[in-house]
């Protein structure tokens, strides 16, 4: 197939515009999307290969329960009644990542996800409100460990790519190399020092926004990681440091050339105690959570894990402008499309 049409401007355009999303039957059949999707399907081989040569043993994840996670950057969660109960569509299985570790220590799941993004996300390029992604944990993992697994994962995969997907990523444009191990740490403070240092402004304490997510990304050419994040600018299930209190042992993965967020992770804190008190100050209510609350006072083992979005990968690897270029079946914020 002649790469001729992938680098045609008025091609390229189409398939990064909202249109192509809403008109999405009319431009499935591009040669651009087919071979995206390709990818796609390399991508997940090399994920399952990956993480069952480590001896994780795959999982059906939960799509609705009576409580998902709450920290979803300003998005909104989706509920259904079942049977006169109301129930959450899941925007991420990560409290059911802690149960499942108590039948078995090394687990990961394709987890289907719905957020209610702001529509104005949409310009980020970056989120859906349908999404997928690859979850895993691991009992009595540090968040080292899960740092170590996800740059081993994303090398694994791009060198499988490489080789099994040439013709594709050739046809794209794309020029794409393994990445160097271990990946660049950089702390939260170091972070907002980065954006300081090239007039971006933002108080201490809060989640760093999108944009200047992307502006810290360009400043890279390898996948790096952010870690230890203030405590209030996160979930209530992150363990904090023993030594640095007010900060936890969490991380984000991010890729390089302005792509943004790949992953987050870190440790989960495990004790019944600490999370109603975290779940407190975060403005959450421990009634909401019955089952969580449970089976936190039953005693469940110390974990560490992470998500990354299947979507945002493909995406990267394939070097598109939006993620709605990465997924056959789009759905963006304030979009309506099939």
């Amino acid at each position: 197939m002649s790469a001729k049409p992938y680098h045609d401007k008025l091609q390229r355009e189409l398939l990064s515009s909202l249109d192509s999303v809403r008109r999405r039957y009319e431009v499935i059949g591009h040669p651009l999307l087919r071979d995206v999707l390709k990818v796609q399907d390399t991508i997940m081989l090399a994920i399952s290969d990956f993480l069952h040569e480590k001896d994780f043993t795959e999982i059906l994840a939960p799509i609705i329960g009576p409580v998902t996670d709450p920290g979803i950057r300003g998005a909104k969660q989706a509920s259904i009644d079942y049977y006169g109960v109301e129930y959450k569509l899941m925007s991420s299985m990560i409290l059911y990542k802690q149960m499942a570790i108590c039948a078995i220590e090394r687990i990961y799941s394709l987890s289907p996800n719905i957020r209610l993004e702001p529509v104005a996300t949409v310009i980020t390029g970056r989120h859906l409100t349908e999404f997928r992604q690859i979850d895993l944990e691991v009992a009595q993992a540090t968040y080292h460990d899960a740092m170590t697994l996800a740059e081993e994962l994303l090398c694994h995969v791009t060198k499988i790519v490489l080789v099994k997907r040439k013709r594709e990523l050739e046809a794209m444009g794309r020029t794409l190399r393994v990445p160097s191990l271990p990946f660049k740490r950089i702390k939260y403070e170091e972070a907002l020092v980065n954006l300081n240092s090239i007039g971006y402004r933002m108080e201490f304490g809060n989640e760093i926004p999108w944009d200047a997510e992307a502006k810290i990304s360009r400043q890279y050419s390898e996948p790096f990681f952010i870690t230890d994040y203030p405590a209030d600018a996160r979930g209530f299930y992150y363990l904090e440091h023993k030594d640095r209190p007010g900060f936890l042992r969490d991380f984000d993965l991010i890729y390089p050339e302005g792509y943004g967020e790949a992953a987050s992770g870190g440790e989960r804190e495990h004790r019944y105690e600490r999370i109603v008190s975290r779940m407190r100050s975060t403005g959450e209510d421990p009634s909401k959570y019955g089952w969580y609350i449970k089976m936190l006072k039953k005693g469940i083992p110390p974990s560490a894990g992470f998500g990354i979005g299947v979507e945002r990968l493909t995406r990267y690897i394939c070097g598109m402008k939006k993620v709605w270029e990465a997924t056959p079946f789009p759905k963006v914020p304030g979009v309506i499309s099939p």
